[in-house]
């Protein structure tokens, strides 16, 4: 969620006074950044990972289980303990942090410093996670526990489902019929945040998830939970006249979105030219891993028809008014906007050859004066028109205090946007009066049940991202297909019921596909001619780097007639695994060619092998989603009714059931391998 500042927030109709205040000024602190650190260089490879933990209150007599409101009271004890244990160690860097995020049920936790490219940094990841979720367990409530869920199933349901019990009633900034304003994080930012955005669209946000269809579901499915006579608020009438559809869950909320937690990687690439490189690559792998990591199929005690949280968090925080929306002619607005401010990537930014026009091909609306200023101050015109399309955005939460700051010094108003635009990836530019370099952020992902998965898909996206700098891989698909990837992965079961677009050749003109059973131990695999510089045994390297340059465009090079000849529908097995017809390795196969290059041991092969064989194993279904997993689990229990509800006795013996396989003490066979035991 960002850095938390100290101050008075603006309510709408004031902070809408500043809005070009802040965008202005924001641009003037990237220019400070782009001028003092364009050409900063050499920056080896450290990478992290982010994780949310939601916090949950048992009731074993009662056969219960509640979100606990206690963040503050719980983070100033992590505070406290983390503080002594940097005491007793004498340094810091080992001891992960915790923050507070949007819901007062939820931590974040990071570790306490970047992994760096080493072997042991890699394997170091699931032992990491292990202990920041032992620490937030020690010093809970003895009933309390830190699950990583993306989503609570019963956050919304009539009666109670928050410890202590609060009303809906006085839900005063986002004027939700389910969810009370205790729900949010008291800190000045996320009720401003919450409020503002309802007030700059006009209208509370509008949710609706399609209802999984059971046996026994009322048909047409009107939610009788919805409270449709309530009259306390102006919005309150929304849902009856027709923001609440037929056969749908209705959420009308951000909490409902930002209470959802999530998986996320940031990487620190060698350049400025690295990072929009790998920025690039990874947008067509996003919706990927989301379907891979698909993890929520129950909302507001429901059964949905979607397994991911995406399009959940989208309509959260979507703060467009009916102007930008498309559904009335612009009169008080500058743009017609066709994604909320939590989407997909619009554009793609890199200017290496492998980018061609032809895939930035949606409308990604710009500020045609935001765009010029960035032209004329030398920045190309990639990445002004990305800077410019992120700046079309209004700040929503703008504090008194630092309306006026030494541009010089700050990138505070430039944050303000750039952090408030929540896209797959964010590409992310140096801090002000800081060590750290040019990054990029890897978002789509779902929270995973235990460390071990979530381990593993880290270690997964980590490795690729190198395979794809190794060898020079061209992943560039149109962004419209892209788009369309992300509406398929959020379907019920994607992995298996759907295809993807993916390209078919990701190999540069005249480069020689690496092969894992060909690969010579003698000579480090390179598509670059550059030296690679070798410290380990057999000619192979001993980490993970940054700093691959660039070869130039091959003479071979030459851009397809038609842009749809590059790519082809693909399950998301072949994808994985590659198609032996068409000769495509597969991303597992390009991993695994990639290690081929290190100085791996067999304990450190082994070890990575487990991590990998995870993500073959959801990808060719013999392992399930935690989606699917969940789902099957809600339709098989002895109380459900095959009516699509997810009952307070489902939801507890669920949240036990996921509490004992995150703590090795529930077997699943069908989900987990048995290797993927809690581990210190």
């Amino acid at each position: 969620m960002g850095l938390l500042s100290l101050g008075t927030p603006l309510v709408w109709d004031e902070a809408k006074r500043y809005a070009y205040h802040v965008r202005s000024h924001g641009i003037t602190q990237f220019l400070h950044i782009w001028d003092r650190l364009k050409d900063r260089g050499g920056d080896e490879l450290l990478w992290g990972d982010e994780i949310e933990y939601m916090v949950a209150a048992f009731d074993d007599r009662e056969k219960t289980v509640k979100l606990s409101l206690r963040q503050t009271e719980i983070l100033s004890k992590l505070q406290t303990i983390v503080d002594d244990i940097v005491s007793d160690r004498g340094e810091s860097d080992s001891v992960p942090t915790f923050h507070p995020e949007y819901g007062r049920f939820m931590l974040e936790s990071t570790p306490g410093s970047p992994y760096t490219g080493e072997i042991r940094d890699l394997l170091a990841v699931e032992g990491n996670m292990r202990y920041r979720r032992h620490l937030a367990r020690k010093y809970l409530k003895q009933n309390e526990i830190p699950f990583t869920m993306t989503s609570f199933p019963r956050l919304g349901v009539p009666g109670v489902f928050t410890e202590p019990y609060y009303s809906p009633i006085d839900a005063v900034s986002s004027h939700s019929l389910f969810l009370p304003e205790e729900i949010t994080n008291p800190h000045a930012r996320f009720p401003t945040l919450t409020a503002n955005i309802r007030r700059r669209r006009g209208s509370k946000v509008a949710i609706n998830l399609p209802l999984f269809i059971d046996t026994h579901t009322p048909r047409p499915f009107v939610d009788p939970t919805i409270p449709w006579h309530r009259n306390i608020y102006p919005e309150d009438s929304e849902a009856k006249n027709g923001a609440a559809l037929i056969d749908h869950i209705y959420m009308d909320a951000m909490g409902f979105g930002m209470g959802c937690s999530c998986l996320q990687i940031t990487f620190q690439a060698c350049n400025v030219t690295e990072a929009r490189r790998l920025y690039d690559a990874l947008i067509p792998i996003a919706p990927l891993m989301l379907a891979l990591t698909a993890a929520s199929p129950l909302w507001r005690g429901y059964l949905a028809d979607v397994d991911c949280r995406w399009d959940v968090v989208s309509a959260s925080v979507d703060d467009r008014t009916e102007e930008e929306r498309g559904l009335k002619p612009l009169s008080e607005n500058r743009f017609r906007i066709p994604k909320s401010r939590y989407a997909s990537v619009s554009l793609y930014i890199s200017e290496y050859w492998m980018n061609q026009p032809a895939y930035n091909d949606i409308d990604a609306p710009h500020d045609p004066a935001i765009f010029e200023r960035l032209r004329q101050h030398g920045v190309d015109e990639l990445l002004s028109r990305h800077i410019a399309h992120l700046f079309i955005r209004d700040p929503i939460v703008i504090f008194s205090e630092s309306i006026d700051q030494d541009d010089s010094t700050s990138n505070d108003h430039f944050e303000n946007i750039q952090s408030t635009n929540w896209q797959t990836l964010r590409f992310k530019p140096p801090p002000v009066n800081s060590p750290i370099g040019w990054r990029v952020e890897f978002r789509p992902m779902e929270v995973q049940v235990t460390d071990f998965e979530n381990a593993a898909f880290s270690v997964f996206v980590v490795l690729l991202s190198r395979a794809i700098l190794h060898f020079n891989l061209n992943m560039y698909i149109p962004i419209s297909k892209v788009d369309e990837n992300m509406a398929r992965a959020q379907r019920r079961d994607a992995v298996h019921t759907q295809k993807f677009y993916f390209r078919k050749d990701v190999f540069p003109p005249g480069s020689q596909p690496p092969s894992v059973a060909s690969s010579s131990p003698t000579t480090p695999v390179s598509e670059h001619g550059a030296p690679i510089f070798v410290n380990g045994i057999n000619g192979k390297e001993k980490r993970l780097r940054n700093c691959y340059p660039l070869p130039p465009k091959p003479e071979e090079a030459v851009p397809p007639k038609q842009v749809e000849d590059e790519y082809e529908e693909m399950s998301l097995e072949e994808i994985m695994n590659g198609k032996s017809v068409t000769g495509f390795p597969g991303l597992l196969n390009l991993v695994y060619a990639y290690l081929e290059t290190l100085d791996v041991s067999v304990e450190e092969a082994r070890r990575i092998e487990e991590y990998l064989d995870l993500v073959r194993r959801r990808t060719n279904g013999t392992l399930r989603t935690a989606a699917s997993w969940i789902r099957d689990f809600v339709r098989s229990h002895p109380a459900y009714k095959f009516d699509s509800v997810v009952s307070q006795e489902v939801n507890y013996d669920l949240m036990v059931a996921v509490d004992e396989i995150e703590r090795g003490l529930r077997k699943a066979p069908d989900f987990l391998p048995a290797n993927s035991y809690p581990r210190e």
